[in-house]
């Protein structure tokens, strides 16, 4: 890290070369956090009693350029995360997290895409993963430990997809 930068963040190597670091974190934030336990108290009683709960956990990124900003490279990326917990088909919890970060990026602009949704989301997801599962244990519940995530095979297979919806338009 740059220690002269004042910045805060991370910083990794500019493969473009120059003086500017190619990825400056500039502030990370909570844009949403929602949790709901509508069947609380008695979804806890049937875990209590052995019951095995359904997880499901969706993960998506977004990324958007800052308008105005003081950079012309300054980008928004939120890490949108949705866990539901549910019970025989009642649904203990469902927390919602909207995990946001701004960042300043300095490199080609064929490497833009994967550093928006690769490397940024990765630098986010410790953050996110720590505020699920603190929301949830503050629920109530035991809490729930996020695996980590490859974001790089998730923007390949975005690729992919992209690349057979376009060439189906094409045929």
């Amino acid at each position: 890290m740059n220690e002269n930068s004042g910045n805060g963040g991370a910083e990794t190597h500019n493969p473009a070369g120059g003086d500017l670091p190619a990825l400056i974190i500039n502030g990370q934030y909570v844009k949403d956090l929602s949790f709901e336990s509508p069947n609380s108290p008695h979804i806890l009683g049937d875990l209590q009693q052995g019951k095995q709960p359904d997880v499901n956990v969706n993960v998506d990124v977004q990324a958007n350029k800052i308008e105005g900003g003081p950079s012309q490279n300054l980008f928004e990326v939120i890490l949108e995360m949705r866990a539901e917990l549910k019970v025989e088909g009642k649904t203990g919890f469902l927390v919602e997290l909207k995990y946001a970060g701004a960042f300043t990026i300095n490199v080609p602009e064929e490497h833009l895409g994967a550093m928006l949704l690769v490397e940024c989301p990765r630098l986010l997801f410790p953050y996110a993963r720590n505020i699920i599962s603190d929301t949830t244990r503050d629920g109530g519940f035991v809490p729930l430990q996020l695996q980590p995530i490859d974001f790089a095979g998730m923007y390949r297979a975005n690729l992919e997809q992209q690349a057979k919806t376009q060439a189906q338009a094409h045929n």
